[in-house]
């Protein structure tokens, strides 16, 4: 690309305008792109460190997630951006994949949220990183490659969408029906409950009245 960090082919996408004169607050407006954690599970540090780092070395303009998937990092000058690759580094952030590049894997929350996932979404997502390290960050390929991993057919992650190629979770085994349980349902001994809970259903206006006896008057 027409700019980088050392090393690094990819992960930054360079911003120009034809005319800086007019319009030099963004002569240069760089985008840079920073691997996402497995799932899009952060922290609240390491979200504050990652705001403060782009509040410091860029525009503080980003975006929670591009279509690939990686943190967004919208608008930074050619000097700044290998102070900020060094920020992240040192705290445990990589760049995601640009240009003629595998791009960065992505998956959806998984076993660690999901009761429909059918394998672990974000180990596969976190090994397939890291094996791919060279082919993300140093671009190869004639045209990109993104991959991404949805738990189920479901595909919360937009896999079949947004990849060329799907990794859809399926039940591998034979279907598993409860024959007596189906007849009790039909028989109306088990009441539907759409997926709610067990308990008993709470009077919400009598409980409502005894926590705000005023109001309710």
């Amino acid at each position: 690309g027409i700019v980088g960090v050392l090393g690094y082919g990819s992960g930054i996408i360079g911003r120009y305008i034809d005319i800086p004169e007019e319009f030099p607050g963004v002569e240069h407006f760089h985008t840079v792109r920073v691997n996402q954690p497995a799932g899009w599970f952060y922290t609240t540090k390491a979200l504050r460190e990652l705001c403060e780092i782009w509040d410091e070395h860029g525009s503080s303009l980003l975006n929670m997630h591009g279509s690939t998937g990686d943190i967004i990092f919208l608008g930074t000058t050619t000097p700044q951006l290998e102070p900020c690759f060094a920020k992240l580094t040192a705290k445990g952030w990589d760049l995601g994949g640009s240009g003629s590049a595998f791009r960065t894997p992505s998956c959806c929350v998984g076993k660690a949220r999901c009761e429909w996932a059918c394998y672990d979404t974000m180990e596969a997502c976190y090994e397939l990183t890291q094996h791919m390290q060279f082919e993300m960050h140093r671009p190869s390929y004639p045209y990109k490659y993104k991959l991404k991993l949805s738990g189920c057919p479901n595909d919360c992650v937009a896999a079949v969408a947004r990849a060329d190629c799907s990794v859809i979770g399926v039940w591998k085994d034979d279907i598993r029906i409860d024959q007596a349980a189906v007849k009790a349902y039909a028989a109306g001994e088990l009441k539907p409950r759409g997926g709610a809970t067990v308990y008993p259903k709470l009077d919400i206006k009598a409980d409502i009245t005894d926590l705000c006896p005023t109001i309710c008057m």
